[in-house]
């Protein structure tokens, strides 16, 4: 009689832990401190993309490895196929770049509004009062670009999104371009000083959404969006207790 192959014999064995294998989905993101809406401390992504992308995968089945780059490359490895996934994204941001790719893009993930924010006294002065605009390195104030090119506006960069507020607050910039939900997170729960800027929406500002964004794996966006409309009400708590939408208002 013919024996069996000794694997073949070994499946009846194997199957639990084929059937339990877990696919390893990487997310490339932005190794940047911009709490509530994410952050990478200490080799470690938080906060409420992290949590966010967690409870899907973990629902899903999935396991999940966040590849923390600088932006410019991030845009190279998302580009070049190194990673699965890109948050956060936009169909609107550097359009060059994107090569004509088929990139594929979720739902709306959180909303945002990426504006200037003031000292309280400098609200409404308008666009001729800002000589010096802050912002954090590796970021393009999409919404002043006119007038820095025009040489109209100085730009100012710094990676540290403490510091940088603090450069507003001390007035060494005359207002800081960065999401209006991060500058809140900064004042309340870093400086503990809420209120001491204020968004000024006479200014330039970009009002979107952040999305993730796919080339390799557009089924699973499919499956990422069914999630999120099947726990709206708990992803709408988790962005309340985060405060990632704290003054936005998409118009």
């Amino acid at each position: 009689m013919r024996r069996l192959p000794a694997l073949l014999l070994m499946l009846p064995l194997l199957w639990p832990t084929l059937a339990g294998a877990r696919e390893t989905l990487v997310i490339g993101v932005e190794n940047q401190y911009y709490l509530p809406a994410y952050s990478y401390e200490n080799g470690v992504y938080l906060g409420f993309a992290r949590e966010l992308f967690d409870a899907w995968a973990q629902a899903r089945g999935h396991q999940v490895v966040y590849r923390a780059l600088p932006v410019p490359r991030l845009y190279a490895s998302f580009l070049g196929g190194q990673v699965d996934f890109k948050f956060p994204d936009n169909p609107n941001w550097n359009k060059a770049a994107r090569g004509g790719k088929a990139i594929a893009y979720s739902e709306p993930v959180l909303a945002f509004v990426d504006g200037t924010s003031v000292r309280p006294e400098r609200k409404g002065q308008g666009v001729g009062a800002v000589k010096v605009l802050g912002t954090m390195g590796g970021f393009t104030p999409w919404a002043w670009l006119d007038r820095i090119k025009a040489g109209k506006t100085a730009l100012s960069e710094n990676y540290n999104l403490e510091a940088l507020t603090r450069q507003t607050l001390a007035g060494r910039v005359d207002g800081v371009y960065a999401s209006v939900a991060v500058i809140n997170y900064q004042l309340d729960h870093v400086l503990k000083r809420p209120g001491a800027l204020v968004f000024d929406p006479a200014l330039p500002a970009s009002r979107d959404h952040y999305h993730l964004a796919s080339i390799k794996r557009p089924e699973l966006l499919r499956d990422f969006n069914d999630w999120m409309r099947k726990n709206q009400e708990w992803i709408n708590a988790l962005k309340t207790r985060h405060g990632v939408e704290k003054g936005v208002e998409i118009q």
